[in-house]
């Protein structure tokens, strides 16, 4: 009798056992499969970038994250031949997979697009304040007025003199960036109101170029995006903008779309054009498209840029997932 309530005892602990190892082992299981469901599916292949000299520096530290954080098997190669330059590089059988660009898409850029059948989606990523940056040891310009700069690039002030009687006598040394440029295009159609500049300005394709000649020159200004005086604050000097209260200074804070932001007239955002049709064959493509808006906000801070609304964020990446 003892040895049957001992078989009996013996049977219902074994029972206990496998019913605790099963649901050990399910809870194991299902752990198992949710990692597997959360990992990032791994990417291999390339995407290629091209456009604005602007937004290069962003685009570079984009793609230095992208291929160390999340995709070490997918190469991003990016250029700088020009917003303008770039486009034609896009617009094309077989272009590139993006088209950085310091101003909006033309109407003819747009029906290039519709001819050849690539379907383009906009990606504004920043915001960048135009900035015009003088001589280190320029004393006298370190803050004009909306009109006087407009007077100087427009050739209807030769000396720095025809500004204001107590500056220098000596011929004022324009510079910009050549016309393959978005950021030439903005000034020229938002600033000059398409009026053209003064003849014998000197107009680079490189903005590294540009610094090194204004550090050079005591009588030069130039103009280009707020990101190459940010990151050459040792070399030059940025012009404060009196737009009608006072000379302002552009930085991150005073860099911003609306009223309440006092840089506001020479604000622009700065966007990647993605080939649509490239996105859909390649998933690395549209991967790498929704990895820069979801880190768009920290690396404009990075690279001299103005960050978008959070909410101008959230409906970029809605888009580009209702693409998969």
């Amino acid at each position: 009798m003892k040895n049957l309530k001992k078989l009996s005892l013996l049977l219902m602990l074994a029972a206990v056992m496998s019913i605790i190892a099963a649901c050990g082992g399910g809870e194991e299981a299902t752990e198992e499969g949710t990692e597997g469901t959360n990992e990032t599916a791994e990417l291999e292949g390339s995407v290629v970038i091209d456009g604005s000299g602007t937004v290069y520096p962003f685009m570079v530290e984009m793609a230095e994250q992208y291929m160390t954080n999340a995709q070490e098997n997918v190469s991003v190669e990016v250029g700088r031949a020009g917003t303008s330059a770039g486009f034609k590089k896009f617009l094309v059988e077989d272009g590139t997979d993006f088209n950085d660009a310091s101003r909006q898409i033309k109407e003819e850029e747009t029906a290039t697009a519709e001819e050849l059948g690539i379907e383009v989606q906009e990606m504004k990523v920043a915001l960048d304040g135009l900035t015009f940056v003088i001589n280190s040891d320029n004393d006298w310009a370190e803050e004009l007025t909306q009109d006087e700069v407009k007077q100087i690039f427009l050739g209807e002030k030769k000396n720095w003199s025809d500004i204001r009687p107590d500056f220098p006598n000596e011929p004022i040394v324009t510079m910009g960036p050549n016309e393959n440029h978005g950021t030439y295009e903005f000034f020229w159609e938002k600033i000059l109101e398409e009026q053209d500049l003064v003849e014998g300005v000197n107009l680079q394709q490189d903005y590294s170029t540009l610094v090194d000649l204004v550090s050079k020159e005591k009588n030069a200004i130039a103009f280009f995006g707020y990101g190459y005086y940010e990151n050459n604050k040792d070399k030059l000097k940025a012009v404060k903008v009196d737009f009608g209260n006072g000379g302002v200074e552009p930085t991150l804070e005073t860099i911003g779309e609306g009223e309440e932001f006092a840089y506001s007239p020479f604000t622009r955002p700065v966007f990647t054009y993605l080939n649509v049709n490239m996105a859909k064959e390649k998933p690395q493509v549209l991967d790498y498209a929704i990895y820069t808006m979801e880190n768009a906000q920290e690396v404009a801070k990075n690279t001299g840029f103005a960050p978008l609304t959070d909410e101008e964020v959230e409906a970029a990446i809605s888009t580009l997932e209702g693409l998969k």
